[in-house]
């Protein structure tokens, strides 16, 4: 079926649709939190980014909304897609308009890159996540290195002996 708007029309409706998360990977990251005691998270808080030297002058300061945050321990933890971020894994490169898709994964590449060097500056510490770290069969490990970017003891089974 033919598109009911022409490729103008259609552009501007589909710029005006933002995203909102990724929900299923940040619930999937939450249960893993959930169901390895790791407290103290919240969900998509906006932080303000440092003004960079030639930014001084703006009004408006620059935020970024990491997927979660850990308040007191100054770590911002982002889930990063596997495709939309490039993973060297699993990322398969579209076989139409490539050049397209090279420059829009090479500029996602570069903003996370900004990023995570201004919450740096700002002494916030940065955990970036792939998506197929949420599997189950990593969850251990991933649990494992939550609790030492959060500096949490592991906790340990006592023999009832």
């Amino acid at each position: 079926m033919p598109d009911v708007f022409s490729k103008a029309k259609r552009s501007e409706v589909m710029s005006r649709i933002r995203s909102h998360g990724n929900k299923d990977t940040e619930q999937r990251l939450a249960a893993v939190f959930r169901a390895h005691g790791i407290t103290g998270w919240r969900r998509q808080v906006s932080l303000p980014l440092p003004a960079s030297p030639p930014d001084t002058r703006a009004t408006t300061r620059a935020r970024v909304r990491p997927d979660f945050v850990f308040r007191r321990e100054k770590l911002a933890v982002f889930v990063d897609g596997c495709f939309w971020h490039g993973c060297p894994r699993h990322f398969r490169r579209p076989q139409s308009r490539q050049t397209f898709w090279d420059a829009k994964i090479a500029r996602n590449q570069a903003r996370d890159a900004a990023v995570t060097r201004s919450l740096r500056q700002a002494d916030w510490r940065v955990l970036r996540l792939w998506e197929h770290d949420l599997a189950k069969k990593h969850e251990k490990r991933l649990a494992a290195r939550l609790r030492r970017m959060l500096g949490v003891a592991t906790r340990t089974t006592k023999s009832p002996l």
